[in-house]
């Protein structure tokens, strides 16, 4: 029986059909991607079945009783409220006991009252009572792999991209049945995306999701629907098999249409010459033209987004970076950065958040002045900066009058010129879209535009901070096929790993500390390096001093491309406290016996029939998998101390 069904829904905005006829179903555990243009409709059916917006024909059934959640890419808080407090609002006795519970050990710092402190014990007793003190340590886990370090912090104080991750959040601690989710790899950077690509896998989840991440979609989801030409079709596969099958679906349409209109030309001769009296037979032929003529004006598969403009000259000399550092405070982002780009070379850039990466990129085109050393660009530099605050300012003004302030006409690469209504034609923006205004443009459609007014430049050194973000996954094969043939230079900051993969040469890895290294190959392959962390372990076995490992760390940085380990952060051999060594054997009973846990709950979700005892199982190994894994980290910790 699906959670939810949904039966023929159609929408339209005036003249303006999104879908129509749509059907499909959501069973439990089903994990489900929708894929379709920009603009063709996925905001708006997502919001059609999370109920804020209502379909014009057909309906949507929800099995009652269902827990739905929704991430929605623009989310609204209590500005006023903590990072805890928001997380936990509105869920059930325990969340609310662990919020009531921050808070006044919070206060506790300031107050030392005795009323206080009764309190604080009632609440650490009830705590106890519902085995509490596990949830605490699942909700700040989850938070930590968000990014949320203190959550204390007022939502006040949070950036966009961190209060989209806080809805996240909330949403993953609630455990609704089912999850809505628009966009989830928006804000996140590659570790949290891995680490929600496990969650949402290792849970019996139904997930319905729109992403522009492939390598998230094939990891998670076990089918694929399509919002193509105002319909919706099914591919029960992944990204590679609904890339094929679409292939040869269109390929199929296209050689049906084209039959129809052939047939549609000799009959409409046949029509033309007939005699006004009309005979039997005539009737039936005119009944089966105006059949063939239905089919004969179907729709074509739709053109695709054309990426051709004229690229600037480009001298030999490109841009140098010489000894350049450079802080903010005490941070330091860039430390003796030296490095000579090279004509038509593709650099990847990664980092965790915060780490410098934008600003990197702001200091190579000059919009962010150095601390010392000197960037030297060649004369011919043009740079194409695609940023990820997009357009700013240019909601009030129309699609065309936007490309028209940059030039009436474009050189393409061919020696031809092309007028702002043609470019705009080609980049999938129809006359009548082309006169509405940007504020009515969808997410997707806004990125485009600004793509092309990025492009209209004609540069010849692009540089692309977040260019999937809000671009559908069609579009992106588009923009990765015109930048592999693009011969200037191109630098990436993208968490999406597969356009990173497809396209860079080599990386750029931020490290912290003003670290950056230069990986001769793509995140994958970084990604599968040796850890210098298992190499640095193996040489400082015999290490005795802090003076020794810190040269010990040196000749292993300089034998490898990049390094996990700080010598700030490396504690020299102790022996461990009886406590310690008690919490250590505490563990090594633990493990063994929630692993057996799961296991057998495994082998009872595999046999059981009942709807109650399954949901109850699956509730048992959320649990037992939540607490497995934090004791096995603890256990990774201390076994390294008891080592010593």
């Amino acid at each position: 029986m699906n959670l939810l069904s949904v039966e023929n829904i159609a929408k339209s905005y005036g003249i303006r059909t999104l879908f129509k006829e749509v059907s499909f179903g959501l069973a439990d555990g089903d994990r489900v991607a929708l894929v379709a243009r920009n603009g063709a409709g996925k905001s708006t059916l997502l919001n059609i079945l999370s109920g804020k917006d209502q379909s014009d024909t057909g309906k949507v059934s929800i099995r009652k009783g269902l827990s739905i959640g929704v991430l929605q890419q623009d989310p609204q808080f209590d500005l006023d409220k903590t990072v805890i407090e928001t997380v936990l609002e509105g869920e059930a006795e325990v969340s609310k006991l662990v919020r009531e519970y921050e808070l006044l050990l919070e206060q506790s710092e300031h107050d030392l009252s005795a009323d206080l402190q009764a309190k604080l014990h009632d609440a650490m007793e009830r705590m106890t009572e519902l085995n509490a003190w596990d949830h605490e340590t699942e909700v700040k886990t989850l938070l930590s792999k968000l990014g949320f370090i203190e959550v204390s912090q007022k939502v006040a104080t949070l950036s966009g991209g961190q209060r989209k991750r806080l809805a996240l959040a909330q949403l993953l601690i609630a455990e609704p049945e089912l999850l809505i989710l628009d966009e989830p790899t928006n804000h996140l950077d590659i570790d949290m995306i891995e680490w929600l690509e496990g969650y949402l896998t290792s849970r019996n989840l139904t997930i319905l999701l729109v992403t522009h991440d492939r390598y998230f979609l094939d990891r998670v989801c076990q089918r694929i629907i399509e919002i193509d030409k105002e319909t919706l079709f099914n591919y029960d596969g992944d990204f590679p098999y609904f890339i094929e099958r679409k292939a040869e679906r269109e390929e199929q349409e296209a050689s049906t249409l084209e039959k129809s209109r052939n047939l549609y030309r000799r009959e409409l001769i046949w029509v033309r010459k007939m005699p006004r009296a009309r005979g039997t037979k005539q009737k039936a032929r005119t009944d089966a033209f105006d059949k063939v003529a239905e089919k004969a004006k179907g729709r074509a598969p739709e053109e695709e987004l054309k990426l051709v403009v004229k690229m600037s000259r480009m001298g030999g000399k490109i841009i140098e970076m010489i000894h350049v550092h450079k802080s903010f405070g005490d941070k330091l982002i860039l430390k003796d950065f030296d490095y000579t780009f090279k004509k038509g070379e593709k650099i990847g850039i990664v980092g965790k958040n915060g780490v410098g990466k934008s600003t990197l990129l702001n200091a190579i085109m000059g919009l962010e002045p150095i601390d010392s050393g000197k960037i030297q660009a060649g004369e011919t530099i043009v740079f194409g900066y695609y940023s990820q605050t997009g357009m700013i300012g240019q909601d009030e003004k129309r699609v065309i009058e936007v490309i028209k302030d940059i030039a009436e006409f474009f050189p393409l690469a061919d020696g031809t010129k092309m007028s702002a209504a043609q470019m705009l034609q080609r980049f999938l923006f129809s006359p009548q879209t082309q006169f509405s205004y940007v504020s009515s443009l969808s997410g997707g459609e806004r990125r485009r535009l600004y793509l092309l007014t990025v492009l209209m430049k004609n540069p010849n050194f692009l540089i692309l901070d977040e260019p999937t973000n809000d671009l559908d996954i069609l579009t992106l094969g588009i923009l990765e096929d015109f930048l592999l043939d693009f011969a200037g230079c191109v630098i990436i900051v993208s968490h999406d790993r597969y356009f990173m993969d497809k396209l860079v040469d080599h990386l750029f890895v931020f490290e912290g500390d003003g670290i950056v290294k230069d990986f001769p190959g793509n995140y994958s392959q970084w990604r599968e390096k040796p850890s210098n962390a298992r190499i640095l372990s193996r040489e400082l076995e015999n290490v005795t001093s802090e003076k020794a490992a810190e040269k010990k760390l040196q000749e292993v940085n300089k034998k490898t491309s990049f390094s996990e380990l700080n010598v700030s952060n490396l504690a020299l051999k102790k022996k461990p406290t009886f406590k310690e060594k008690f919490e250590f054997d505490s563990l090594e009973k633990d493990i063994p016996s929630l692993e057996k846990e799961k296991i057998e709950i495994t082998e009872k979700l595999g046999t059981s029939i009942d709807h109650s005892e399954i949901s109850k199982l699956s509730e048992r190994f959320a649990i037992v998998e939540a607490e497995l894994e934090l004791k096995s980290m603890r256990w990774l910790e201390m076994s390294e101390l008891m080592q010593g």
